[in-house]
């Protein structure tokens, strides 16, 4: 069995009310973190941003809007497509205002990753490591 799992993407960061412009996308799983996806944006060789999702939220945001917060996931139909619009709210400028970003990404792919990590740990089968956590605090890291 893997112990860890990676997928790239290539996504859609809406720039202005209807400009897209691609990025990609590195979505990695690992049972060691059993409840969360990180989602690495990138842009010629530049990370843009890294994110932690809920495993079950991303999978909800794929069926109905979900999120009230800093992440905020919907489906939503482009022609043909189903996609996934997924939102990011940072930290604020000075006016109050906060950084904000739109992504795009092609549901199916998001719908195929998740389902190749509940094959590794299925959903309510997901267990903690208390004391390796604590220890981890503990240590300063």
């Amino acid at each position: 069995m893997n112990s860890y799992l990676h997928k790239t993407l290539v996504v859609e960061v809406r720039a202005g009310v209807t400009d897209r412009f691609p990025v990609l996308a590195h979505l990695s799983y690992t049972p060691d973190d059993p409840f969360a996806v990180t989602v690495v944006f990138s842009h010629d060789g530049r990370v843009l941003a890294r994110w932690r999702l809920d495993r079950e939220m991303l999978l909800e945001g794929l069926r109905r809007p979900v999120g009230c917060g800093d992440v905020r996931l919907r489906p939503e139909e482009r022609g043909a497509a189903r996609e996934l619009r997924m939102e990011f709210f940072g930290e604020a400028h000075a006016d109050g205002s906060r950084h904000h970003a739109v992504v795009f990404v092609w549901a199916e792919a998001v719908g195929e990753f998740l389902t190749e990590t509940h094959r590794m740990v299925a959903p309510g089968s997901e267990k903690v490591r208390v004391d390796d956590f604590l220890a981890d605090i503990l240590a300063g890291s």
